[in-house]
């Protein structure tokens, strides 16, 4: 059991009556540990957890609780992710566009799995933050390890043989499949592109123009990587298939 220092934050509430944590949002902030936990503070917001680079690990809200991380939200069936949701927020000086720590991943894995395993999160509900608000977040960005946190039983990724096996080629219908908001296509796509094929976003140097422009307008993804779409589709689409035979 890893340790986690308690530093608890009055913004929260209680979750709607009935509704079942079904999902991990990954988070990151320009911020270390401690100023995050600061402008959280600020702001009137709140996450369950901050990771800082060096791994120390901060519970900021109770899990029985709703803490204010998400806000406008959409994955998949659910909206407005808070009330569904445990929130991990990662220190990242780069929002993520550079390598995050051996010593924080290695804290993300462990709490990650912990939380995981005690609310049976379907592995295609493990998202980033820019997956759920696409046109408003694009963290925890292009570096953030999602290929191996899914060998370690985080989250998903995609086998390319399995490209073959749906037929479908439209984009904005296999972004649906996946779970996107696909209302702006633009930012879903590159939303995507975070998350499964960072070679396609560009490194944004100035983090304070990177919150305000979080997506080209005109985005639209290469066909050259249609494939790695499809086979991310039939993944997901699998694993929902799946889910939902284990819940019946």
């Amino acid at each position: 059991m890893m340790k986690i220092i308690r530093k608890f934050l009055p913004y929260f509430d209680e979750r709607p009556t009935g509704i079942k944590v079904k999902a991990l949002v990954l988070h990151c902030s320009a911020h270390s540990a401690m100023e995050m936990i600061n402008v959280l503070q600020e702001r009137e917001l709140s996450s369950h957890y901050v990771i800082d680079i060096d791994g120390t690990a901060f519970q900021l809200v109770s899990e029985k609780c709703r803490a204010w991380h998400a806000g406008q939200s959409k994955w998949r069936n659910m909206n407005m992710l808070n009330q569904y949701s445990i929130g991990i927020e990662l220190s990242s000086s780069t929002l993520g566009q550079k390598e995050y720590t051996p010593k924080q991943i290695k804290s993300l894995i462990t709490l990650s799995r912990q939380i995981i395993k005690h609310y049976q999160i379907p592995a295609t509900n493990v998202v980033a933050h820019s997956d759920i608000a696409p046109t408003r977040k694009p963290d925890p960005g292009l570096a953030f390890p999602w290929q191996k946190l899914a060998q370690k039983g985080i989250g998903t990724w995609y086998d390319l043989n399995n490209a073959d096996k749906i037929t479908e080629n439209d984009v904005r219908t296999l972004l649906k499949i996946v779970g996107y908001d696909v209302a702006d296509l633009s930012a879903a796509s590159y939303a995507f592109c975070r998350h499964f094929v960072p070679e396609a976003v560009n490194i944004d140097n100035d983090v304070y123009h990177l919150v305000d422009n979080v997506y080209p307008k005109d985005f639209v993804l290469p066909e050259k990587y249609l494939p790695i779409l499809k086979a991310v589709a039939y993944q997901y689409q699998k694993s929902s298939e799946i889910n939902l035979v284990s819940e019946e």
